[in-house]
């Protein structure tokens, strides 16, 4: 794919946008002066970062927007794709609500040596982008909060008022200020991740929708997880503050040389640049974790930001993102009272089980008793509410992000239910190392284990009803290794969890479904009697024989459609277990096994900590930016 990609002042200038005077929803009674009314509008961000606002009319097809692209860009857009989430937008863009981010991905795509580069100063493309400096993506209703914010922000621009680069960090950030130049936000556009095009600090080498600094979160998409973490905290249980995704336009932002025409560096120009950016609300504090005693904070806030983490399978939850502020005098040993609140929320929501990481795992304060009033909120819990919550507000949002959640919320409601506290749940997704391996979790371990009784239940059901699931993408490998040196499976007993083989490394662990291949049964692909395919199970479309439990399936229709996942592109990933190539009912088969196995495997885990020593502390491996 060519590093080298057409000149983003260009793209930030050519397309003309319908100004933000409708709301979030499709503004079929909008007008604007002069012009026919418009059906919706689409941020289009390129893989090199460059984002455009393009309005369609009723009618108008994904066609269409990759030939006003062709238009603005001077590019051949035949070798490209435009995705939104796990689609691929072939044609209908029904599943597109307003204002939605898309991502255009391009292979072979490269500039016309004839074409010039457009200049930044063209009066008329200026005339033509009326957009403002802020629209709210993704949101089907803004909170007044949120408006308000938005408001506050537009209003020191217009006044002059310049944001500031954070130095701190891997990936780039701005904090925004209102007209009095107080700090009220933080912004961290999608494309100066750490890897990704435009980061201003010399952590680059990949395009949007590769494999990131997680290789379970994929560069580009750590903003609209940024927004999760907000929406799913419900009540504001755990002090998430306010966050949104957002297009914004400003001078400030970087631009890196060889994302630029004629390798021209564009950073802090003159001319305004646009990015799809999460914006969170800025949160005056004393100081971070890192630099105060954890034996003082209180035991409610540790338990709340844990609660959010086991949920949300946060990856990185380390002490520079738990800020902290004074609130009062303390009381007993303890000079003050302080409060925690959360921030750097872009790499939860894996598309695949890893490790997490919770600092908090071995805070006193995580070895105590859930309170009645946690206990409650976890039980009133509902991940399928939950995931049909973040399909709605973020459609763009990955199904195997929501599995994640749906499977993690589901082993904290079971797991305090059962009388665990926070520390024995952290820990039983945690992964141990023994030697220089790294062995699967006791989550994942249960995960293997139910995995496996739905493959092997599909051996004695027909196949003649052999579900072909083509929405339902492949996960992507994380290392990409050969699938051919597998490992025997291990699973869990009623006595505790069996450990994995040690014959192999991790980069060698693939999907424990795998066999070797003189052990495969074949089945035959009825659109081709020559092709034959090894059998890696499928649900017949018949109705599951599993007894009825809650449905935690949470499986919308969103996912139902025709169009192509835009899984197939990325490279296999090295998981220890996969819940994204699961078909619907498959995957509901797999929760109920799952929570079949979950009350032996915490007696396991009760009798374990009764017994004998707690577990090495790991070494971590969290990521600050």
């Amino acid at each position: 794919m060519s590093r080298d990609l057409d000149c983003p002042v260009q793209t930030q200038m050519a397309v003309a946008v319908l100004d933000r005077s409708f709301s979030s929803e499709y503004p079929a009674s909008s007008k604007t002066e002069g012009r026919p009314l418009s059906w919706k509008r689409v941020f289009v961000q390129t893989d090199n970062g460059s984002v455009l606002g393009i309005e369609l009319e009723r009618g108008e097809n994904a066609q269409s927007v990759k030939k006003k692209l062709q238009i603005a860009l001077n590019v051949s857009t035949e070798e490209s794709s435009l995705t939104f989430g796990d689609l691929v937008l072939n044609n209908d863009l029904s599943n597109v609500r307003n204002d939605s981010p898309l991502l255009l991905t391009r292979n072979q795509m490269h500039r016309s040596s004839s074409t010039p580069c457009l200049s930044p100063n063209g009066s008329g493309v200026q005339q033509r982008d009326r957009s403002g400096p802020i629209a709210i993506l993704g949101c089907s209703s803004p909170s007044p909060e949120m408006k308000q914010l938005a408001k506050d922000i537009v209003k020191a621009i217009r006044n002059d008022v310049d944001p500031v680069a954070v130095n701190s960090g891997m990936g780039g950030a701005y904090y925004f200020d209102n007209i009095w130049g107080e700090h009220v936000a933080i912004v961290k556009p999608t494309d100066e991740e750490p890897f990704a095009p435009n980061n201003p600090k010399g952590f680059v080498g990949k395009t949007l929708g590769q494999p990131g600094l997680k290789r379970s979160v994929r560069v580009g998409e750590t903003g609209f997880r940024e927004v999760a973490a907000y929406l799913l905290d419900h009540g504001n249980f755990a002090k998430v503050p306010p966050t949104m995704l957002v297009k914004i336009t400003h001078t400030v932002f970087n631009v890196n040389a060889t994302v630029g025409c004629n390798h021209k560096v564009f950073h802090n120009n003159s001319q305004p640049v646009s990015k799809i950016a999460s914006l969170q609300q800025f949160i005056p504090h004393d100081f971070d974790a890192s630099d105060h005693g954890t034996s003082s904070f209180p035991v409610s806030a540790v338990h709340r930001i844990g609660i959010l983490d086991i949920r949300i399978f946060n990856t990185d939850r380390h002490s520079g993102n738990l800020l902290v502020r004074k609130v009062g005098p303390g009381s007993d040993n303890f000079g003050v009272q302080t409060e925690l609140i959360p921030i750097d929320h872009g790499l939860c929501l894996p598309e695949c089980l890893e490790d997490p990481y919770f600092e908090w795992i071995h805070w006193p304060q995580a070895s105590i008793p859930f309170s009645e009033e946690e206990l409650e909120y976890i039980a009133n819990l509902d991940p399928v509410k939950d995931a049909d919550m973040l399909r709605m507000e973020l459609p763009m949002i990955r199904k195997a992000c929501l599995r994640v959640l749906v499977l993690s919320t589901i082993f904290l409601k079971e797991g305090a239910a059962f009388g665990l506290c926070l520390s024995e749940i952290g820990e039983m997704m945690s992964r141990q190392f023994t030697g220089k391996e790294e062995e699967p979790s006791e989550l994942e371990l249960l995960c293997m284990e139910a995995r496996k009784w739905v493959e092997d239940r599909e051996l004695f059901l027909p196949e003649a009803g052999v579900e072909d699931d083509d929405d339902d993408f492949t996960q992507f490998s994380l290392d990409g290794e050969d699938d051919s040196d597998a490992f025997e499976s291990p699973s869990f007993s009623r006595f505790g969890p069996m450990k994995a083989s040690h014959r192999n490394p991790l980069s060698k662990l693939a999907e424990c479904d795998e066999e070797e291949d003189d052990d495969k049964e074949m089945v035959k692909d009825d659109s081709d009697p020559l092709n034959a395919k090894p059998y890696r199970g499928g649900i017949p479309k018949t109705k599951s024989k599993v007894a009825a439990k809650t449905n935690y399936s949470g499986e919308g229709s969103m996912y139902q459609s025709g169009s192509r996942s835009a899984n197939e592109m990325l490279p296999p990933s090295a998981s220890f277990v996969k819940l994204s190539d699961m078909g619907s009912e498959e995957w509901t088969a797999f929760l109920d096994k799952f929570q079949e196995l979950l009350p032996s495997a915490f007696r396991a885990r009760k009798h374990a900590a009764g017994s004998g020593p707690r577990p090495l502390q790991r070494l971590g491996t969290s990521c600050q930016f």
